[in-house]
């Protein structure tokens, strides 16, 4: 037993030459997957391991020392703030821009855009907290401009994160407002767009410039350089295509 289990390490060993720690924002969660996929068809020695969180706290995190050799924020804010303090090597890269979706279990008339959260029977919306993600930040941008945020503000129920938002809307909440990338998950693909989700106007907020950066701990990895320049390829762009992002 103990020779096959040493058989086992070797061969991972062997098939991943060298491993990188990639903090990566909830709503990246959902396409990740796909993404690690693609990078490996390319460079099938790295392995890729990912932690997700809010920005906020992945951002702390790497403050304080976390491993992290690449950070995928879901805003441009936190991985700037972290070059400003000399922790990133670079400025960040914009791989990507999210967008918002109104998403409800129930089926819905959703006729009135936005305008649909003053009804009667919705008495929770599901919202990511605007001071650690940058989609509730966005969220609060659109029912600020929609002249809806003070008229809906007691019906707010906050998601730490994006991942936790669509978490609340699927279970505890009437309807939320959600990464639109959260919607091309299994879990999600069989809820229909106009009957179940609208994308919110962009007009009404900025389509959320996603960025990345190398941290400091990635500047000899070999590996963290691949997986970063990969991020603006075209392999990369096409998988966050297919999870709903907007590319350039």
């Amino acid at each position: 037993m103990k020779r096959a289990f040493f058989v086992l390490i070797f061969l991972a060993s062997f098939l991943f030459g060298e491993s990188i720690n990639v903090a990566a924002a909830a709503n990246v969660s959902y396409a990740i997957g796909d993404l690690i996929k693609s990078f490996n068809k390319l460079h099938p020695d790295v392995k890729v391991r990912v932690t997700l969180g809010s920005s906020g706290k992945l951002t702390a995190q790497i403050e304080h020392g976390a491993p992290y050799h690449i950070f995928m924020s879901a805003d441009l804010k936190y991985p700037q703030t972290l070059y400003k303090k000399g922790i990133a090597l670079s400025k960040p890269l914009v791989y990507a821009k999210g967008s918002l979706a109104l998403f409800s279990v129930k089926k819905r008339d959703f006729s009135k855009g936005l305008y649909i959260l003053e009804d009667k029977d919705i008495k929770k919306i599901a919202v990511a907290n605007p001071k650690t993600a940058p989609y509730g930040k966005a969220a609060f941008e659109a029912l600020r401009n929609a002249f809806l945020l003070d008229k809906v503000k007691n019906k707010l129920i906050f998601g730490e994160s994006v991942s936790q938002t669509t978490a609340y809307a699927l279970k505890a909440a009437d309807i939320g407002l959600i990464a639109k990338s959260a919607l091309y998950s299994p879990l999600m693909k069989r809820f229909k767009e106009k009957e179940n989700w609208i994308e919110v106007d962009h007009k009404l907020y900025e389509p959320i410039k996603q960025g990345a950066v190398i941290v400091n701990k990635g500047i000899k990895s070999k590996g963290a350089k691949e997986f970063f320049e990969f991020l603006s390829s075209k392999e990369a762009k096409e998988v966050f295509r297919n999870y709903g992002y907007l590319i350039d």
